[in-house]
């Protein structure tokens, strides 16, 4: 192994360092707390404190300078960067980091090593991390971009079991670094929140992990208390105490451990069968109604919502699944209505029995009329409430990984973006049932009387930090099948008009979405951002930066990709008691916003505009 170091102004030599070479530090807690320094010490370089500060006056102007770079075999694997003085993170947030080093790049296996060299236990606490943790949380959050979770599992179980082995390293030293890798080990599984606890990976890994601490117990005590943490975090209990333990009675008592914990896996599994989920139910060929679901919903069920959204006998009506090639599937009514990965099974439709066509429900003017008449007396403030809860159910559920997963691999990690996807879906969803609402009404004075109403449903939704609504309604307002509307635009109030520009300027992508930021940054958490910005914002990162630059990871990208993800964490917090974002609704307003009939068809749509008021 040979080091080039970058510290041309922190050595007094060549910063190309051979053993036996002798450099000066000007920091003795250098000498302590940079693993690297270490490592030079044991290949023969001595270390020597300037007492003096002769060396202080070549020291650089800016810390960006000091870098650390690690070569093995000729090849780098590391690059650290000095942080030395107060440096400001993502959000404005500013962090001392006095004589730490950040990673800039590294191959996976470094960076991971490096983290664990650098994390600092509270010898009260035991598992009390330092400043650098953030810089855990950046790992943690984005290690999906450049290595798999099963990678990453076999990495700890190395880190963890490989220094027991090594003669050279002392009993507390080692002790040290299993404690490190179960204190990194316990901030992941907090993290994930269940995200990944349904992984096959991690499943082994807990297994194998814990099996290795409990071996352990009886060499380093001190573990008694990550032992704890971990079954905390598995729900594990023992039958027996640490100290009844034996040689003879590890076996079976460790086959009672990792049973219960296989069995309390198994029950979480069953909980995740209440998660919500939209369901898209075609009633004509080209409108269907969004549905809120739940993932162990069968057809029977989502037959019975239907016919009473729909008012039209149960016993009349099939539900088809129609499949991607073209197949046709009639479901039974126990009969799953989503697969386990909380995807439709095809593409639902409701049949009458007797025709074994899709209902038509707008032809009858008066069905038309009825539908308008119900909007337009529900009142606004019930209807963004609604919205709002229906979207806070589904954005708490988030995990700042599913974004990750979403840019980086979309298509093969689809189970891992769920949550992600029915909020994009339901801000689709909102979109087209405004336009739906508009273009079904015939009448000139209630359609001015609907956009009225959608302009005041979206300064609720702002009023109570749902821009996800907010961009929605806006946006369908502003479509061109809508928004070519001239006679009934004409007639909306100039109190109307002028609300809806100052609402619409907050839309505006002009600058980066400055409006949109600034106002948001003002809203106090919690709150529900629009979406498809912050995809926007972790696409160009990642555009914008290699991800690899010479086989090593861009961990500069990663940061940058680590704060946006913090948005979310920041959003989903309620930082005062009562301040929730959540509030009661009517019972039919929400009955109402659960079951939205949308025209999904761009063309029918364009119709209706035409129909109501034809090109000149």
């Amino acid at each position: 192994m040979s080091w080039d170091c970058g510290l041309r102004y922190m050595f007094s030599v060549s910063p190309a360092l051979q053993p036996g070479s002798t450099c000066v530090l000007r920091d003795k807690e250098e000498l302590y707390r940079l693993e690297v320094i270490r490592r030079l010490a044991k290949d023969g370089c001595r270390l020597l404190q300037d007492h003096k500060g002769s060396e202080r006056s070549s020291e650089p102007q800016s810390d960006e300078a000091v870098r650390v770079c690690l070569r093995e075999r000729g090849n780098d694997v590391l690059v650290l960067q000095r942080i030395s003085s107060a440096t400001a993170r993502g959000g404005g947030r500013v962090e001392a980091r006095n004589g730490r080093y950040m990673v800039v790049s590294g191959t996976p296996e470094k960076i991971l090593e490096h983290l664990l060299d650098d994390l600092t236990l509270d010898d009260d606490q035991g598992t009390t991390p330092t400043k650098e943790s953030d810089i855990l949380d950046d790992f943690l959050l984005t290690y999906p971009v450049f290595m798999s979770t099963g990678d990453l599992c076999q990495a700890l179980l190395g880190h963890y079991c490989t220094k027991r082995y090594r003669g050279k390293e002392d009993r507390k030293e080692a002790l040290e670094r299993k404690r490190k890798v179960l204190h990194l080990v316990s901030q992941w599984m907090s993290l994930c929140r269940g995200f990944l606890r349904e992984d096959e990976h991690v499943k082994l890994f807990t297994k194998t992990l814990y099996r290795y601490v409990l071996d352990d117990l009886y060499e380093h005590p001190f573990l008694e208390k990550d032992v704890r943490e971990l079954q905390k975090l598995y729900q594990l209990h023992r039958r027996q105490a640490v100290d009844e333990y034996s040689p003879q009675r590890k076996g079976k008592a460790l086959f009672h451990q990792l049973s219960l914990k296989e069995n309390s896996l198994q029950s979480r599994g069953t909980q995740g069968e209440t998660k919500a989920a939209l369901c898209h139910v075609y009633v004509t060929m080209d409108s269907f109604l969004s549905m809120r679901a739940h993932a162990g919903m069968v057809a029977e069920e989502l037959l019975q919502a239907v016919a009473e959204r729909m008012e039209v006998p149960l016993e009349k009506l099939v539900l088809l699944a129609v499949t991607y090639n073209g197949g046709r599937h009639l479901l039974q009514p126990q009969d799953r209505v989503f697969s386990d990965s909380l995807r439709p099974v095809g593409r639902l439709h409701v049949c009458r029995k007797d025709l074994g066509e899709v209902l038509n429900p707008f032809t009858d003017n008066s069905e038309l009329q009825q539908r308008t008449a119900r909007m337009l007396s529900i009142n606004t403030w019930d209807v963004a409430v609604a919205l709002t809860d229906f979207d806070w159910t589904i954005f708490e559920s988030i995990h700042e990984q599913e974004l990750v997963y979403f840019t980086f691999s979309r298509h093969s990690s689809s189970s891992h973006t769920v949550a992600l996807e029915l909020l994009l879906q339901r801000c689709n969803e909102v979109q087209l049932w405004v336009m739906t609402e508009v273009l079904l009404c015939s009448a000139l004075c209630k359609r001015v009387q609907l956009i009225k109403k959608f302009i005041k449903i979206a300064a609720h939704c702002k009023a109570q930090r749902n821009l996800n609504c907010f961009f929605a309604i806006i946006m369908g307002l502003n479509t061109a099948a809508v928004s070519r509307l001239g006679q009934t635009w004409e007639k909306i109030p100039g109190k109307f008009k002028r609300l809806f520009a100052e609402l619409e300027t907050i839309t505006d992508p002009s600058l980066n979405h400055k409006a949109y930021r600034d106002s948001f940054k003002k809203m106090k958490a919690p709150k529900i951002p629009f979406p498809p910005l912050l995809l926007k914002d972790i696409t160009f990162i990642h555009e914008g930066n290699k991800t690899f630059h010479d086989n090593m990871v861009n961990f500069e990208k990663l940061h940058m990709i680590a704060d946006t993800l913090r948005l979310i964490r920041q959003c989903q917090k309620d930082h005062m008691v009562g301040n929730g974002i959540t509030q009661k609704s009517s019972s039919e307003v929400r009955a109402y916003i659960d079951y939205l009939h949308i025209i999904d068809n761009q063309q029918t749509l364009f119709e209706l505009s035409h129909g109501l008021e034809p090109r000149a």
